[in-house]
């Protein structure tokens, strides 16, 4: 709150979104709603600063785990508690690509995880970079567009739905997706993968 009135706010909001997206476990939204809230007319600008910083700071995160992931990439994990979740991000990246990334990056699921596991098993970092511009254009451009076209009122409406209507148009998104594309697939092979991501161990292998 102090930082959202505080002279170079927008510094401020680019800073949290950068570390947010790499190692950060505090998320940016609520300095960008109260900034929305205190100048509402310089929303979508707050949002597309927000949207930027977020995507390169997830590219620190890739940056980290490709180069430096056994020695720092591990160690954040264990800091955030998410060890145990490294091993099952890398597998849906492996199966999923694009979707995974753009997944984590548009709803409340780590970004962080997603962004140091995409570095470690050397993710194509175009694609991690679009998908990770998606997922975060849709999360930040709408508290932006909003704010810009309602104003202060909204704000109660974004504090209470905004997770779980970004989180429902995301599982939609992706899964009229996989529907089409795996349509020619048989269900058995689709449940062993997901299953194979649930239970994953480490990071060798396929379907790791």
């Amino acid at each position: 709150m102090a930082k959202a009135a505080h002279p170079q706010a927008v510094w401020w909001l680019a800073f949290f979104c950068f570390i947010e997206s790499s190692f950060f476990p505090i998320p940016p939204h609520p300095l960008l709603g109260l900034m929305c809230l205190a100048e509402p007319k310089k929303a979508i600008r707050f949002a597309i600063v927000a949207t930027v910083s977020s995507v390169l700071g997830g590219l620190f995160g890739y940056a980290i785990g490709f180069l430096l992931y056994e020695s720092v990439g591990l160690w954040m994990l264990g800091v955030l508690g998410l060890t145990e979740s490294g091993p099952v991000a890398a597998c849906y990246i492996r199966e999923q690509g694009a979707l995974a990334v753009f997944f984590a990056a548009g709803t409340p699921v780590p970004f962080k995880l997603m962004t140091i596991t995409a570095g470690a098993i050397g993710m194509n970092v175009l694609t991690f970079t679009l998908a990770a511009l998606a997922g975060r254009a849709l999360i930040f451009m709408v508290v932006g567009v909003l704010f810009q076209l309602f104003g202060a009122p909204i704000k109660a409406i974004i504090d209470r739905y905004l997770g779980l209507v970004t989180t429902a148009f995301v599982v939609l998104l992706v899964g009229g997706f996989l529907a089409v594309t795996q349509l020619g697939g048989s269900s058995d092979d689709s449940e062993a993968v997901e299953h194979a991501c649930d239970s994953a161990t480490d990071f060798q292998g396929k379907a790791i």
